[in-house]
């Protein structure tokens, strides 16, 4: 039988856990991701709830997924506490589990090899391009806020200028801004005005007119133009572009066919408007807030005689 051997005689007991800063860092890092996946999560399973047609074995699939990111987060929020030095009974009360257990079942190591290995949901249509992926992998702020009107603008014309191969500083020195504010205006930090788009619009050959509706929501001023109908499919129009230009396959995918082809095709370019569900679904489905859509779609419809049942409103 091997000998066993015998600590120090010169060395003091230790009166708490090792500290490991740089393993405690790893673990906050990976509960900020993990709390940035579970709201994606929440969403989707929001999105999900709001279709009545979502098949129960889809919700129990997303309720899994954020069982799963709650775990994920329980364990690294306890293997920091250890790294940290700081007492595990601290967080029994919270997860009644005893101090043991939580060293057992939580072990550094493990826990360790486990965040290094996660994958990390993406807030994507399958198949489609974001503006993000002409300049590298989207950083947190935007993966949360992309929904948000001054995201979506601010997509589109990242879009815009990627396809045309203007470079940033080629903008700033035609619309006379420092390159510092053009990049704030194409990542959604700056506020971007009416002459600012106009400027980026005839550098890089893009259509202003798509991008009117997505600057009005952006900047929050009424709709403009005569025909509301027109509006409203422009508006679609523009989201479409600003997610990337997915094809009607592909944003029928991510609706989980609960919509047709024909629908999408009327949603964009008419003729008439589609019901309130269409168009909350496709909205959706490009990235945009149905909050903002629905009054739109209400100016669309509002001179038009309709059966449409009062669920039909969402």
């Amino acid at each position: 039988m091997p000998a066993r051997s015998h600590p120090d005689p010169n060395r003091p007991p230790r009166s708490q856990p090792a500290v490991d800063a740089a393993r405690a860092a790893r673990c906050t890092e990976a509960i900020r991701d993990i709390a940035e996946d579970f709201v994606l999560r929440a969403e989707e399973l929001l999105h999900q709830t709001h279709n009545p047609d979502t098949p129960a074995t889809d919700l129990v699939v997303t309720v899994a997924e954020l069982g799963r990111l709650t775990e994920e987060a329980t364990a690294a929020l306890v293997v920091r506490q250890r790294s940290q030095g700081e007492p595990l009974k601290e967080l029994t009360p919270a997860l009644g589990l005893t101090e043991d257990r939580l060293r057992k079942k939580y072990q550094p190591q493990a826990v360790d090899l486990r965040l290094a290995s996660r994958t990390r949901p993406r807030r994507e249509l399958p198949g489609s391009r974001t503006p993000e992926d002409t300049s590298g992998p989207p950083g947190p702020k935007n993966r949360l806020r992309l929904r948000e009107p001054g995201q979506r603008l601010a997509c589109a014309l990242t879009l815009m200028r990627a396809q045309s191969r203007v470079s940033q500083r080629v903008l700033a020195g035609r619309m006379r801004i420092d390159p510092p504010y053009v990049s704030r205006i194409l990542s959604g930090e700056r506020d971007a005005s009416w002459q600012h788009v106009l400027a980026i619009c005839d550098l890089c050959k893009g259509d202003p007119a798509l991008m009117k509706p997505l600057w009005e929501m952006a900047a929050n001023v009424q709709p403009t133009g005569a025909d509301p109908t027109r509006y409203l499919h422009t508006y679609l129009r523009a989201l479409r572009y600003a997610a990337g230009s997915p094809s009607t396959e592909t944003i029928l995918a991510s609706t989980q066919n609960t919509i047709a082809a024909a629908d999408v095709r009327q949603a964009l370019d008419g003729p008439g408007t589609p019901t309130w569900l269409v168009v909350r679904t496709i909205t959706h489905a490009l990235w945009g807030l149905p909050d903002l859509t629905l009054p739109l779609w209400r100016r669309a419809t509002a001179c038009v005689e309709t059966s449409l049942p009062a669920e039909a409103f969402g």
